[in-house]
């Protein structure tokens, strides 16, 4: 079954979720509601919240910690729903039992280093395990996909995100704490993006600043050119910062090709958490014609639809479907490999003036 330009499984197993913050309550169990998968038991290491979730979307039961979690569940197909800080994942995934299928909410690992050490786990224990870089399954993404290669705007040559909003990070308070905050847990999700349309780019280039506002946060805008040549262009600009009304706020991902575009406003940054409407337009070329831009009813959005897409690939490869996820950890190791990128180049800096 195809819905939200999302293949579903045939047969789903049962979802055990590791964590009770704020994505598990706004994304994911709504978008496991949304897909009809059951989710079966709840851990947290504050048992109030994981119990305030389960009474909330009538889950069955609350574990007391991970190790009675995995206990309840050795021996049988479960998925692991892990929904932690980067920096408690791998802990986490020494806990699991060998040969668990297992999906990661995003980053892997709080830098590169982490990720391969999650990375080396995950093939130790021969893991079927995925990130959670959902984004690439957003149903206007898929909409852009399916149009992009049956080739209805040509050969694409650019891709940009434009995000210029105010977010409120007080809703992530372990986000003070760590030193590595836009790009790892936001722009990320545009690097993922990026490459799973253009493949790994050659160079990253990029810059990630403070503002004067919220100086205790590591980072809060970013400017990013992922390099793939001469061709091809690709960037990323944020800015969280934006707090003078929704007027000007904008969050946008265009496409360019050779023969048209598609820009789609996604409207889920502006006035977080309550969003925006989003809007997906496009526009083919057709000889002898002024360009006219079109717009499409897209079903469903980024939250919480994208992460049905997720969960999806992970018992799609579980039940035997697919051969691997198409967000495995093989994959998004690359992914994690750009971030790292990225803040080299912005602590490295560009060609000063002198040298020039």
């Amino acid at each position: 079954m195809i819905k939200y330009g999302i293949r579903f499984p045939q047969t789903t197993l049962p979802i055990y979720i590791i964590g009770a913050g704020g994505i598990v309550n706004d994304a994911h169990l709504p978008a496991y509601k949304l897909a009809g998968f059951e989710v079966a038991g709840i851990v947290d290491i504050d048992r109030n919240k994981a119990k305030a979730l389960a009474e909330k979307f009538s889950i069955p039961k609350v574990f007391n910690d991970i190790s009675a979690l995995v206990k309840a569940t050795s021996g049988r197909q479960v998925i692991y729903d892990v929904a932690v800080p980067g920096s408690a994942v791998l802990n986490v995934i020494h806990q699991l039992p060998d040969n668990s299928h297992v999906l990661i909410q995003k980053p892997m690992g709080e830098n590169l280093h982490e990720a391969q050490e999650i990375l080396r786990y995950c093939r130790l224990k021969n893991l079927n395990a995925a990130i959670n870089f959902q984004m690439r399954y957003a149903p206007y993404v898929n909409e852009a996909r399916r149009m992009i290669e049956s080739g209805e705007i040509g050969e694409l040559c650019d891709i940009a995100v434009n995000v210029n909003v105010f977010t409120p990070w007080h809703l992530w308070d372990f986000l003070f704490k760590i030193p590595r905050v836009e790009i790892l847990y936001h722009s990320i999700h545009y690097v993922d993006l990026i490459r799973s349309f253009l493949g790994n780019p050659g160079r990253i280039y990029s810059k990630t600043v403070k503002h004067p506002a919220m100086k205790e946060l590591a980072s809060v805008r970013t400017s990013m050119i992922m390099d793939y040549g001469d061709m091809i262009r690709a960037n990323i600009i944020t800015n969280h910062a934006h707090n003078y009304g929704l007027h000007n706020q904008h969050s946008y991902i265009k496409f360019e090709g050779t023969n048209g575009a598609i820009k789609i406003n996604f409207g889920v940054l502006m006035n977080y958490p309550k969003g925006e409407p989003d809007r997906f337009e496009y526009v083919v070329v057709k000889e002898g014609e002024e360009p006219q831009w079109q717009t499409r009813e897209i079903d469903g959005t980024w939250f919480p639809h994208a992460f049905i897409g997720s969960m999806a690939q992970v018992m799609l490869a579980a039940t035997g479907e697919i051969n691997r996820p198409d967000n495995t950890v093989e994959d998004c190791i690359y992914t994690m490999a750009c971030v790292e990128a990225a803040y080299h180049s912005s602590e490295t800096g560009g060609v000063s003036l002198p040298k020039v």
